[in-house]
């Protein structure tokens, strides 16, 4: 069995075990202080534990003997200083203000952070309380998240797309005493609930002219004067007390049932993870060469900080923020314009890239046409192959197809494309490797401060989450006959615990301190991680059969390009069923998805022989023709199933698609399932009024 890192044996050989205290928490033995993964179980007891729940508490890190997780602990303040010192005149964020881009430096950088600390201090903000920050990616985001920290606070992002009433429960939950807001329409969702929040103390407004005077509302501007003057010695006195090992960040989870947990980030849990992320990932120091990011996803998910603030800072990046419209069109013009040396896009934005991409292709001349599809033909071959020399039919088509692509892209000069936070399909890793943009795939959780495994270009396999980053440690829990068990993590990227939740704390650790994923995995004789399914998302049928609903659903997305969203169902039920959504058009205000079809699926109808331009003219089994083509998609899927269990019995196509706003998707564009089943729970009974033979070939239901 594959522990990642080292041999079974190996760790035995040195495992120092977990014992309980008079408390029933778990801590580790005096004689070894160091946190290092358990297989066995030790007699002593020692502080502090490895695991609290309290804001106010600190863990037993797991350190290492050597290598990357020897690495000394730092907390973020020290990390921070240690990046001025080293890059202080190089570019640390850029921004747009109309045509102009403006900079701002390292040093400059810094000191904004320390006044905007002596200002949450002026405000009164208390240790271990929370500064909430609800907006766009900025400049001002990162400062607030760095301030709040330096000033002994907790740094909580809070999603833009959040209620009023989802934004009071997190701004009570971490005892927020001030909350920093983008626009007057953030603003207005914490005016709704302030009586509600006994802790908050200030509100400030980083974009835009206030349109009302409030007590306790400032400015940006007016908000930094408050610190500028004030003496250094209550926050360096601060800064003085704070250890690696207590609590700075709060992340919290979207969960697709109940509320929100705060997932607590110690200082080494991100300047660690960091160090790790940058130096596994080979990135370059500015001193040698910058490199350049660009931020637009948001910012309250793990991912996003970790890229754009933490690892950036470590090796002196330089942190460029999109515009707020990005993922409504403007992103390809910040890419354009800045050219990044590392991307990181969650699934649906490379999906995006590609159906446009298809969509520009559709129209091209028959000749350029032919030349793509050669020259795409060339990169997916030579990239799968990974052949030690580089045939001359590939240097070919880098100068015709590929060059041309990235610099349409942004991505010229971009050598790490990375995504993560949701599982890709193999169709669009293998669209983007055809035009030789490997696309690596990353995996984690907020509760391993994002990354656990990353592909690199040395070590890369199309749709495995790739390998371990040094310093950290994987079980796969109880492995079935294929290798398949629950993947679970060890290592100083491992959180601090729940915020105040003892209980659920202890459902993510088992008793030796791993935290468990809830994902299902197993690992290739390489040591390649592939994620195959979420055990709560595991369907198990009438029959008894455990089926994990992605595949299918990916299948199916690669086999009908129309579809847009698929899922499956059949969880106690005799037969699987299948809903669908189609490719349509999306708001760019509202993010709510329209009833026209994008260009690439009319183009597809098109083809196909259908005259169709709306959802409304195919849902339901409106269009013959289409229905017919989805059906034939789904044949070939049922085709190469494993059983018959696993075969699509009955499909419907709803009359919109998934969205962040109808709440069947999460901020990271997750499905959430438990949603989606109560939404159209109509549709799913429907289903199963009769039961139908897995022999049964057509068994979409009818048109209403």
């Amino acid at each position: 069995m594959y522990f990642g890192a080292e041999s079974e044996n190996q760790s035995q050989n040195r495992s120092k075990g977990p014992c309980e205290d008079a408390g029933g928490n778990r801590s580790l033995s005096k004689e070894k202080p160091l946190a290092q993964r358990p297989d066995s179980l030790s007699l002593a007891v020692a502080e502090p534990e490895r695991w609290t729940s309290r804001g106010d508490g600190e863990v037993n890190l797991r350190m290492g003997e050597s290598g990357f997780a020897a690495e000394p602990p730092v907390t973020v303040d020290q990390m921070f200083k240690t990046a001025v010192e080293r890059f202080g005149s190089y570019t640390a964020l850029g921004w747009k203000e109309g045509e102009q881009m403006k900079t701002m430096n390292y040093q400059e950088y810094y000191q904004a952070c320390r006044t905007a600390a002596k200002s949450f201090l002026k405000l009164g903000l208390e240790r271990y309380h929370g500064v909430g920050i609800l907006g766009f990616n900025s400049a001002e985001w990162f400062i607030s998240d760095i301030a709040a920290i330096m000033a002994g606070g907790f740094a909580v992002g809070i999603y833009t797309t959040n209620s009023p009433e989802a934004c009071q429960y997190l701004a009570e939950n971490c005892k927020a005493n001030i909350i920093v807001v983008e626009n007057h329409k953030q603003l207005q969702k914490i005016l709704q609930v302030q009586d509600k929040l006994p802790h908050m103390k200030a509100i400030i407004q980083y974009k835009d002219a206030l349109k009302e005077k409030r007590p306790n509302l400032y400015t940006w501007a007016e908000f930094m004067e408050l610190g500028r003057d004030e003496s250094n010695t209550q926050l360096d006195d601060i800064i003085a007390t704070q250890k690696p090992n207590q609590c700075c960040t709060l992340i919290y989870t979207s969960g697709t049932t109940g509320q929100p947990k705060g997932v607590m980030l110690s200082h080494d849990n991100l300047t660690w993870t960091a160090f790790a992320v940058g130096r596994h990932v080979q990135l370059t120091e500015a001193t040698k060469s910058q490199e350049i990011v660009v931020s637009y996803l948001p910012l309250s998910h793990i991912a996003a900080q970790m890229v754009d603030i933490w690892v950036t800072m470590k090796v002196g990046g330089a942190t460029y923020f999109a515009q707020p419209d990005a993922l409504k069109g403007s992103l390809v013009n910040t890419m354009r314009e800045v050219r990044p040396t590392a991307f990181m896009g969650v699934p649906r934005v490379w999906e995006k890239m590609q159906e446009k991409m298809k969509s520009v292709g559709a129209k091209s001349s028959t000749v350029r046409r032919k030349v793509a599809v050669w020259a795409k033909g060339v990169g997916l071959k030579t990239n799968l192959s990974k052949m030690n020399q580089t045939p001359v039919n590939y240097r070919l088509a880098k100068k015709l197809v590929f060059r041309k692509v990235r610099t349409a892209l942004g991505l010229d000069r971009c050598t790490k494309c990375y995504t993560g936070a949701a599982p890709i399909t193999k169709d669009t890793l293998e669209f983007f490797l055809s035009l030789d943009i490997p696309v690596y795939e990353l995996y984690g959780m907020s509760e391993s401060t994002g990354p656990h495994t990353i592909s690199l270009p040395n070590a890369f396999r199309l749709t495995s989450v790739g390998k371990l980053i040094p310093g950290c440690e994987t079980k796969i829990h109880s492995p079935d006959q294929e290798g398949n068990g629950e993947i679970c993590f060890w290592g100083r990227h491992v959180f601090m615990g729940y915020l105040n939740q003892a209980d659920k704390t202890e459902d993510a650790l088992d008793a030796e301190g791993w935290l468990r994923s809830g994902d299902l995995g197993k690992h290739d004789d390489n040591g390649f991680l592939f994620v195959t399914g979420r055990i709560k998302e595991l369907i198990i049928t009438a029959g008894g059969e455990n089926i994990p609903p992605v595949p299918i659903e990916d299948a199916v997305k690669e086999a009908v390009s129309l579809v847009s969203n698929a899922m499956l169902i059949g969880d106690k039920r005799k037969f699987l069923a299948m809903l669908l959504t189609i490719k349509c058009q999306v708001n760019g205000d509202t993010g709510a998805p329209e009833d026209e079809l994008t260009p690439e699926a009319v183009e597809l109808c098109r083809k196909l022989g259908s005259n169709a331009t709306r959802v409304s003219e195919i849902a339901g089994g409106r269009d013959r023709v289409i229905h017919a083509a989805i059906q034939e998609g789904i044949n070939r899927v049922n085709e190469n199933a494993t059983s018959n269990a696993q075969r699509i019995q009955k499909w419907i196509i709803l009359d919109q698609d998934f969205s962040i706003t109808g709440g069947e998707l999460g901020p990271t564009m997750k499905l959430k399932r438990p949603v989606v089943m109560k939404m159209y729970k109509e549709q799913v009974e429907h289903f199963y009024k009769e039961v139908v033979t897995p022999s049964t070939p057509d068994n979409s239901l009818p048109p209403k």
